[in-house]
């Protein structure tokens, strides 16, 4: 009789755990399919380039400094070393070329005027600092108080409280990477 009672024991718990494992498999499909959908709607203003402009995202290493057609620039040849973008907070401008080099690994790169509001620049700040696969600096040539950029995409915007910032972040940091998986550590910090 005992042997019964174990017997439907372990039926009744192998079963609960049946149920409970579909339950969860159930409940991260339907959290996968929401952040799909977030992750595929469309940012007011981005341009995608990797659309209108393939031909300016080559990627060869050079050792000249490229001249580029959309500044800040989005992609294209750049130096074979990497600006470190580990949340990395440059109080002076970086080269373009390590830059581009960032956003091939998956880094977004948001750039300001110098003239932008130091509560603005605090908020901006926020958003990157030690954060993975970000990097901020100053852009003195903006044609617009902010931008941020990612491989082949570009927001410009005029306040940090935007809200597309986040969303930009949220959707192109890492996901934009043609080299998945490439680092943002060890790379150059040099500016200005």
């Amino acid at each position: 009789m005992a042997g019964i009672v174990i017997g439907i024991v372990v039926v009744l718990l192998l079963c609960g755990g049946a149920v409970t494992a579909a339950l969860l498999l159930f409940s991260n499909e339907t959290s996968v399919d929401s952040d799909t959908t977030n992750a595929n709607a469309t940012i007011d203003g981005v341009v995608d380039y990797r659309t209108t402009r393939p031909d300016i995202l080559t990627r060869q290493h050079v050792s000249v400094t490229p001249t580029y057609s959309v500044r800040p620039p989005v992609g294209g040849n750049h130096d074979a070393t990497w600006q470190n973008c580990e949340g990395d907070v440059y109080a002076n401008p970086i080269g373009d070329a390590h830059a581009v080099h960032s956003l091939e690994h998956g880094a977004v790169w948001i750039t300001y005027r110098p003239d932008l509001p130091a509560d603005q620049l605090e908020s901006l700040k926020s958003k990157v600092t030690g954060r993975e696969y970000t990097m901020l600096s100053p852009y003195p040539t903006l044609d617009q108080p902010i931008s941020l950029q990612a491989w082949g995409y570009q927001l410009k915007v005029d306040s940090a409280d935007d809200e597309r910032i986040d969303q930009f972040l949220n959707k192109y940091r890492m996901t934009a990477s043609i080299e998945p998986g490439a680092p943002c550590s060890n790379g150059t910090t040099a500016s200005g």
